[in-house]
C-alpha cells in the first residue's frame, strides 16, 4: 500500500525536519524555473512548427535534459521534506521505536544508493570527457549534460544526510 499524500500541502510528516541549513527554496526555485523554461521551450517549437511547419532540433534533446534534471532535483526537494513515495505496509505494523529505527534506516539506504549513483555517474562522465562523446541531436559534447547527475546526486545524498541526522537526533 503506497502512503497517500496529506490533503493539506502544507502539513508536514513527523519526520520532515522543521528547519534545515540549506534552504529548501533551492529546489522550489530551481524546480519552478526548470519547468518555465521547459514550457518556453516547448511553445517556441509549436510555434514555429505551425508557422513554417518545421521544429527547432535541438528542443527534444534539452527537453529531455531538463525533465531528467526537474526530476532529480524536486526528488531531493521531496527527500529533504520527507514527502517521498514509500511503502509503508510493514511500517505502520511496527511499534514507534521499530518505525524509527527503519526510517533511519531506509533514509541511510537512500542515501547510499544516491552516493554510489554519484561515484558511478561521475565515471561516465570522465568517459564522456576522455573520449569526446558528443551528442546525438545537436553534437554538443555530452559531458554538458552528465555532468549534472553526479552534482545532483551529490546534492540528494547530504539531502539524505541531513534527514538522517535529524532522525537520528529526534527523541
Amino acid at each position: 500500500m503506497i502512503k497517500p499524500q496529506s490533503p493539506d500541502p502544507d502539513s508536514k510528516p513527523k519526520s520532515a525536519p522543521d528547519a534545515t541549513r540549506v534552504p529548501l527554496a533551492i529546489e522550489d526555485v530551481l524546480s519552478a524555473g526548470i519547468m518555465a523554461l521547459l514550457a518556453l521551450i516547448t511553445f517556441a517549437n509549436v510555434l514555429v512548427r505551425y508557422f513554417s511547419n518545421q521544429s527547432f532540433a535541438w528542443t527534444e534533446e534539452i527537453s529531455v535534459f531538463l525533465m531528467i534534471v526537474l526530476a532529480l532535483v524536486a526528488g531531493s526537494g521531496a527527500f529533504a521534506r520527507a514527502r517521498h513515495i514509500r511503502i509503508e505496509y510493514f511500517l505502520q505494523r511496527c511499534s514507534v521505536i521499530k518505525q524509527k529505527r527503519l526510517n533511519e534506516l531506509t533514509t541511510l539506504l537512500c542515501a547510499l544508493m544516491f552516493a554510489i549513483l554519484a561515484v558511478l555517474s561521475a565515471r561516465l562522465v570522465w568517459d564522456d570527457i576522455q573520449y569526446q562523446e558528443t551528442s546525438p541531436g545537436i553534437g554538443v559534447p555530452q559531458w554538458w549534460y552528465s555532468i549534472w547527475l553526479p552534482a545532483i546526486a551529490t546534492a540528494i545524498t547530504l539531502r539524505l544526510l541531513g534527514l538522517w541526522l535529524h532522525l537520528r537526533r529526534q527523541k
